[in-house]
């Protein structure tokens, strides 16, 4: 009886008679041999079938095979003579289990149109299986740093009754005879309950925004992870988001080099990405940006008060080897529920972490409003609904403590870490302006 191996453990069996299950990416002929690509989603090895090694059946059907016809193979695994760590098959025997006809995703230049209209196909190239290999080592790096640093997982609600970030991205829908719901924008609002009860927690879930911005940082779902922590200030989150942001770095370099080689990543770049990073009051960045302008550097001049674009981060972030958190933001910019720094009041205790490469922000957060009276003075003043925040006064009532958290975007991350131009190839079905399909 064969053995079924993914093309990703062939180290462990080279010798052997094995099958693997997979589908044909490519194939090229040399006279009495057959040069196979085939991939099983682990990997892609390259099969050989020698005309004389095999039946005429067997030869006739690789010969036969289309480009992503499935297929289940038996061979020898064996490593390439001239190139270790690389392995191929000696093809004993072939099934066909599906011949693919006319698939619409050929070796030629497709537009990036034509392409995520076929993004449920577009997926087998190597290209979107280098990213989401990527994608994946950011989340599972994200986990485990935050498991072993203490946190507790606390998944918070994907409908809400309220707005977190502001009321005019928000998605909304009928709930039953309650009246509206929205699709959440973050889960902050309850981590700061579950924080109250546990000290140390996250959440890590779809977030959704419906803004209408077609450019390459912005989707309108992406999935975003929040850590927040009970007796923490802002100061903690810096500290928190530099080792981070480095561990994270630190953990696609170890095993994710070859997606990020076939990538064609400058990995230089981010083996800069250690901690600390530079840490830029909005002051001092709304100087270097005027700076910038009147050097004829930057179109606009930036006013003090505003937030900033993506010309500005970028402009920012060029000036660093690695990310830089740009801090005490004006507090009429940000959230209601930013605490406001004591020396300065018109000021929020809160931070961006701005990518190097013209990334912008990866992470953005800060210490949470403590008083009762000033939150709620806060939520008046934004026009929001007394009534679906009075168990988040309770949060201030029974027990309130300094508290900071951050959330961080994956897409965006994952876009800065294998160098792409959008984040569009970040997530397996985008959701963007104009695209709802698969």
């Amino acid at each position: 009886m064969t053995n079924h191996v993914r093309i990703a453990d062939f180290a462990a069996n080279l010798g052997q008679t094995i099958t693997i299950r997979g589908w044909l990416y490519n194939a090229r002929s040399s006279g009495k041999l057959l040069f196979l690509e085939i991939r099983d989603g682990s990997g892609i090895v390259q099969g050989i079938v020698a005309k004389n090694a095999v039946s005429e059946e067997v030869w006739n059907r690789a010969a036969a095979l289309t480009q992503e016809s499935s297929i289940i193979v038996t061979g020898t695994p064996r490593e390439h003579p001239k190139r270790p760590g690389v392995y191929e098959l000696d093809v004993h025997d072939l099934t066909i289990v599906q011949l693919a006809q006319d698939y619409p995703i050929t070796p030629k230049e497709h537009g990036i149109e034509f392409l995520m209209d076929h993004r449920h196909l577009w997926l087998r190239s190597k290209r979107q299986h280098a990213i989401l290999r990527v994608r994946h080592e950011v989340v599972r790096a994200v986990r485990d740093f935050l498991d072993n640093d203490g946190f507790i997982l606390a998944d918070t609600p994907i409908l809400t009754p309220a707005a977190c970030e502001g009321t005019t991205t928000l998605f909304e829908l009928d709930y039953f005879d309650d009246g509206k719901a929205y699709l959440t924008q973050s889960g902050q609002l309850y981590n700061e309950a579950t924080a109250a009860a546990f000290g140390k927690v996250y959440c890590f879930g779809p977030t959704f925004r419906a803004e209408k911005s077609k450019t390459r940082r912005h989707l309108t779902e992406f999935w975003m992870v929040e850590p927040e922590v009970a007796y923490a200030t802002l100061e903690d989150m810096m500290v928190l988001a530099e080792r981070f942001l480095s561990f994270i770095v630190a953990r696609v370099l170890e095993r994710r080099r070859e997606e990020l080689k076939l990538l064609e990543r400058d990995t230089g770049k981010l083996e800069a990405v250690t901690a600390p990073f530079p840490r830029l009051p909005y002051d001092e960045a709304v100087r270097m940006l005027h700076e910038a302008h009147l050097a004829g550097k930057l179109e606009h001049d930036f006013v003090w008060g505003g937030d900033f674009g993506a010309p500005d981060e970028t402009y920012l972030a060029q000036q660093f080897d690695r990310p830089v958190i740009v801090h005490r933001y004006p507090a009429q910019v940000k959230a209601f529920y930013m605490e406001e720094d004591p020396e300065r009041p018109e000021l929020a205790l809160c931070m961006d972490v701005l990518a190097p490469e013209g990334y912008g922000e990866i992470i953005g957060g800060g210490q949470r409003m403590q008083s009762c009276d000033r939150l709620a003075h806060r939520i008046a003043e934004h026009n929001l609904p007394r009534e679906a925040f009075e168990w988040y006064l309770d949060l201030r009532r029974y027990g309130t403590v300094p508290h900071a958290g951050f959330g961080m975007g994956i897409e965006r991350c994952v876009a800065w870490l294998c160098g792409l131009e959008h984040v569009r190839e970040t997530i397996p079905f985008p959701r963007m302006l104009y695209r709802l399909r698969p």
